[in-house]
């Protein structure tokens, strides 16, 4: 390959596109008002946050975009279309003599904003896609403002041009179609062309980080790399093919940038001329080894510019196993202090500012004090929490860097390193609450996927030991360096705690049921994530597949004989009636039922909130909202530039969030002071 092909190969320059602008409305007062006329002043005292949040995320999403970076408003365009979806069922029941609601959104590549478009009266279908646009825009725009000379930059701006690659194929596919007026960015011929596009640009910068990988033998990279030069030109050629034929929309692009259709078309005849000429490099079927490794931007044995990239992508590693899927349903909503959405024990709906940082105060009343007044309290002897000595894990770590690399390595990962230490601390503490220390074991679960591609630690002359005790036997132990001993205890310590939640519920009452079955698949969940680090750890025996199978089949059996309440369910708005599994009936079943894995689907009941259940119609809002956003945000890595995460990029560096730490700090000596 020519200097001259690599620098046209190498994306210095990449295309990204602007936000579309829109007018203020005000949405609180005629929302409110409706809730409190066609239901009750009560339920709009329930959904009143919602709407709060609903009103000032817009606000802010018009006013406060020049002084937000690009992650905020992100950050703050998902908050946003996750209220709406909540208050989507509102704009069906406006009456005809009500203050309409009426959105006024421009094409984002006419430079002067003009001839913008209204939406029906009271209709919300422009704004969501408006707002599906708008959230694949601010994508493109993070990736191009990614440092690519970095293997870190790189691999940030693939993941968020994927992403923005998917807001616009749900736009094409589903989102577009139901716009009755709309500028032309949003019509299917454009969100086709803009999916393609970003598509394009993610696959080149992937191609990018095979050509530096050097882990496979040479046969084997050339064919991986005439496969990746094919994929390149196919997406480049389809995005390209879209506009130039197409009189309308090449003369709207020319508007905006006369050098995109020029652009494409260098990219193009490039990756075609190289695929032609690497297809004699692609193996036939039976030339082809019979496993492939999993590709990786760096060796193995990286060198200090991959560091912080292997941590990122060890982080992303979490999407790809489903590790985190499905969330279940009340447990985050009631319990989790990093969930903005709270559904708190009268009903109320609560939903925190999208720029307030967890912790967020949670409701646990839903709890009681003690599991041994539980009918099935003989639960915790057969699935008692596993006990692991302390350990310094910062100063091992933190060793480990600077002799592989160098004291600045070690600095650019050392929030991380701290964090990571300080989860595992409050992990091992019997004082806190039990939904404290799910979310500590969650978070500190996700740290240890960072690091793990770094294990074994052999250039350490004192890696970390892990000694784990048998959960049922404590006089058993294991003690290892292997990091699936630790990553397999998590997780069995994540079903325990589960359990344990399950069995603290008041299943008297129907959220206290809904509650503890939702905690119950919960565990089920963790259980089935136990099984592939179980195996490589080779640790005691309660992580054997036996034994973990055996507590499966013991949750499972325990579902069944939880007592069904009998309650006014008037009385436990946004709860299924029958008070059964929530996964199988309720507000949530049919969402639930498409989305969800079959093991943890229960029944195949299918049933929507009624119309005179508000609580019931937000939520299922919500989690079409959730599930959506869940599929489409494949790319964690993302979230490590929010400002509310707890450890997050900044500068090329993986730092602790000191507002967080404060918090969360905070709450725990409150725990333990309670």
């Amino acid at each position: 390959m020519s200097n001259e092909n690599w620098q046209l190969l190498n994306p210095e320059t990449v295309l990204s596109i602007p936000l579309k602008k829109t007018d203020l409305v005000e949405l609180y007062l005629p929302l409110r008002n409706l809730v409190a006329s066609k239901y009750s002043e009560s339920d709009a005292q329930k959904v009143e946050s919602v709407l709060q949040t609903l009103n000032k995320c817009r606000m802010d999403m018009v006013e406060r975009r020049g002084d937000l970076s690009l992650p905020m408003q992100r950050d703050c365009l998902i908050h946003y279309f996750k209220c709406l979806c909540m208050v989507e069922s509102l704009f069906t029941s406006l009456s005809s003599d009500a203050d309409p609601i009426i959105f006024v959104w421009y094409d984002a590549f006419n430079p002067e904003h003009e001839d913008g478009v209204s939406s029906q009266r009271n209709g919300i279908q422009l704004e969501k896609a408006a707002v599906v646009f708008n959230l694949g825009a601010i994508c493109s725009q993070i990736a191009a403002s990614c440092d690519r000379t970095t293997a870190l930059g790189r691999h940030l701006a693939m993941e968020a041009f994927k992403v923005a690659a998917n807001f616009f194929y749900k736009l094409w596919k589903a989102f577009a179609k139901h716009v009755v007026s709309a500028t032309l960015d949003l019509t299917l011929f454009f969100a086709e062309f803009l999916h393609r596009l970003f598509s394009a640009q993610a696959s080149e910068l992937e191609l990018q980080e095979q050509l530096n990988n050097n882990d496979a033998g040479y046969a084997l990279q050339q064919h991986r790399c005439a496969l990746a030069f094919a994929s390149v030109y196919e997406h480049y050629h389809r995005a390209y093919e879209l506009i130039p034929p197409d009189s309308a929309a090449r003369k709207h692009v020319d508007s905006f940038d006369q050098t995109w259709v020029t652009h494409l078309y260098q990219k193009v005849t490039f990756f075609q001329e190289e695929a032609r000429q690497r297809q004699s490099s692609i193996l036939t079927e039976s030339e082809r080894p019979s496993v492939f490794s999993r590709v990786q931007s760096c060796a193995l044995d990286h060198d200090a510019e991959c560091v912080t990239e292997i941590l990122v992508r060890g982080f992303c590693s979490i999407s790809r196993h489903s590790i985190f899927k499905p969330r279940q349903i009340y447990v985050d909503l009631i319990l989790s202090e990093y969930n903005p959405f709270k559904l708190m024990k009268d009903g109320k709906l609560v939903a925190y500012p999208w720029d307030m940082p967890p912790p967020y105060q949670t409701d646990s009343a839903i709890l009681s004090s003690s599991m041994s007044s539980s009918p099935f309290s003989h639960m915790l002897a057969f699935l008692p929490l596993k006990k692991t000595e302390p350990l310094h894990l910062y100063e091992s770590l933190r060793n480990y860097f600077v002799l592989k690399y160098s004291e600045s390595v070690a600095k650019k990962v050392e929030g991380l390193l701290e964090m990571l230490h300080k989860l595992r601390n409050q992990m091992l503490r019997d004082d806190l609450s039990l939904p404290f220390r799910r979310d500590c074991l969650i978070g500190y679960f996700k740290c240890l996927c960072m690091i793990e591609p770094f294990f074994p630690m052999n250039a350490s002359p004192n890696p970390p030991i892990f000694v784990w005790y048998n959960a049922i036997n404590p006089q058993q132990d294991c003690s290892q360096h292997d990091i699936h001993l630790e990553k397999a205890s998590v997780l069995f310590n994540l079903a325990a705690l589960c359990t344990h939640i399950a069995l603290s519920c008041d299943l008297t009452t129907i959220q206290g049921h809904c509650l503890a079955v939702d905690a119950l698949n919960d565990a089920l969940h963790w259980l089935k994530k136990l099984i592939f680090p179980s195996k490589k750890a080779s640790g005691t025996i309660d992580l054997s597949e036996l034994y973990t199978r055996a507590i499966n089949n013991e949750i499972v059996s325990l579902k069944s004989k939880f007592p069904h309440p009998q309650c006014d369910v008037s009385s436990s708005p946004g709860y299924p009636a029958a008070a059964s599994d929530p996964l199988a009936s309720g507000p949530l079943a049919e969402i639930l039922v498409q989305s969800s894995p079959p093991e943890f689907r229960g029944s195949k009941m299918k049933t929507c909130p009624s119309d005179s259940d508000v609580i019931g119609q937000f939520l299922l809002g919500y989690y079409k909202a959730h599930f959506l956003l869940q599929k489409v945000c494949e790319a964690p890595c993302l979230d490590l530039l929010s400002e509310v995460s707890p450890v997050k990029i900044k500068d090329g560096n993986l730092v602790a969030n000191a507002t967080l730490e404060a918090a969360l700090e905070n709450m725990s000596l409150q725990e333990t002071q309670q």
